[in-house]
């Protein structure tokens, strides 16, 4: 599956994808705000966003990281925040690839790691990071501090 840096010619496909995200972790929002957020992400350049397309050039998926420096290991490292897959790719390894392309990513940019977090409810998400080698945290709880 063809993995790419996604540019601004893909960002009413990125919307789509990325509303059907939102939906999943059931935080729906109009799909203006949503394309409006993924323009300025590209315009300020302060994210990565790869998005997988079929041979026909369908969308079926996109990662979304953000760079960050882990103090720990006093490391650049990169936070993969956003992982989403159509329905209809699924178990076709898409998500996989997508994964493949942000480790990928992460080397060329000589980060230290990758930091990611899903819901507990995500088997399949966690099935999928724990193939690849992530290693769930039994350290460090996570926490949020909601400002809205």
């Amino acid at each position: 599956m063809p993995v790419r840096p996604a540019t601004r010619s893909d960002l009413d496909h990125l919307a789509s994808l990325f509303a059907g995200y939102l939906d999943f972790y059931e935080v729906p929002r109009p799909l203006s705000e949503i394309r409006a957020f993924l323009e300025e992400r590209m315009q300020c350049g302060d994210s990565t966003l790869l998005i997988a397309r079929d041979g026909a050039g369908s969308a079926l998926g996109f990662v979304q990281l953000y760079p960050f420096h882990s103090s720990l290991a006093m490391a650049p490292a990169w936070l993969l925040s956003d992982l989403y897959v159509v329905p209809a790719a699924r178990r076709q390894g898409v998500g996989e690839d997508l994964m493949n392309a942000a480790r990928a990513h992460a080397e060329n940019t000589g980060a230290c790691g990758i930091q990611l977090e899903t819901a507990k409810t995500n088997v399949a998400g966690q099935a999928l990071y724990e193939r690849l080698g992530y290693v769930r945290d039994e350290v460090f709880f996570t926490y949020w501090l909601s400002l809205a």
